[in-house]
């Protein structure tokens, strides 16, 4: 058994990374721009999807306002791995959609990107749901159609989210993450779009995807950081 998928550790683990997570969002010095587009999709409640690539997964959490916006979930994948993610993102008060559309050839992975869909979907009846469209698995900065679908099937709108932070850790991981350091700068920049009537799906796909490349690029330049 890898140490990690080891209950107790997990626990232990969750609960430090947590903690130290909500102390860097704490004292990051945080800037904002287009917030007015997120405040607006806040003030009218309901259902509304919000997207970022899986690298920012570990400071994306700073960037909604708990006691203002919709309550959010995340949809976050069925692995031994996703369990790791479900109690660190569960302290920070995000509880988890499970399952994912990773893995298609195998049926356990499918049925569970099924049944996340569903429940993504009756979430999005209620509160927010945030997406990591690359993840769980990548690769990294490729939009799988999820994202798009769920978007299209519920007419919830979608905020992409680009955040940053300098000084911050990059990971040696598939997705090269991104985790916070104490006393940084940090940047949230936020874009809004709907599902376009008609539109193809791989269309939607290669716009969202330049938007969410774009929030994030621009996130990156407020900061200064530079990713590998």
């Amino acid at each position: 058994m890898r140490p990690l998928r080891n209950p107790a550790i997990q626990k232990a683990v969750s609960f430090i990374l947590s903690q130290w997570m909500r102390f860097c969002y704490k004292t990051t010095r945080w800037e904002h721009e287009n917030l007015p587009l997120a405040e607006e999709v806040w003030d009218q409640g309901g259902g509304v999807l919000v997207a970022f690539w899986h690298s920012r997964l570990g400071l994306a959490v700073a960037a909604w306002p708990m006691d203002r916006a919709q309550k959010m979930r995340g949809l976050i994948s069925l692995s031994a791995d996703g369990e790791f993610l479900v109690k660190a993102m569960a302290r920070l008060g995000i509880d988890a959609v499970r399952g994912s559309s990773s893995n298609k050839d195998k049926k356990q992975a499918s049925k569970g990107g099924t049944q996340a869909l569903r429940d993504g979907l009756r979430q999005l009846k209620v509160g927010g749901l945030a997406v990591t469209p690359d993840g769980p698995r990548g690769p990294a900065g490729v939009m799988a159609e999820g994202l798009p679908v769920m978007a299209r099937m519920s007419g919830a709108p979608v905020l992409f989210l680009g955040i940053s932070a300098k000084p911050a850790i990059q990971l040696n991981s598939w997705d090269k993450a991104v985790l916070p350091l104490p006393f940084a700068k940090g940047a949230v920049v936020w874009d809004r779009a709907t599902y376009p009537e008609g539109a193809e799906l791989a269309d939607v796909v290669s716009e969202w995807t330049a938007r969410m490349n774009a929030v994030e690029a621009r996130a990156d330049a407020i900061t200064g950081f530079k990713s590998r």
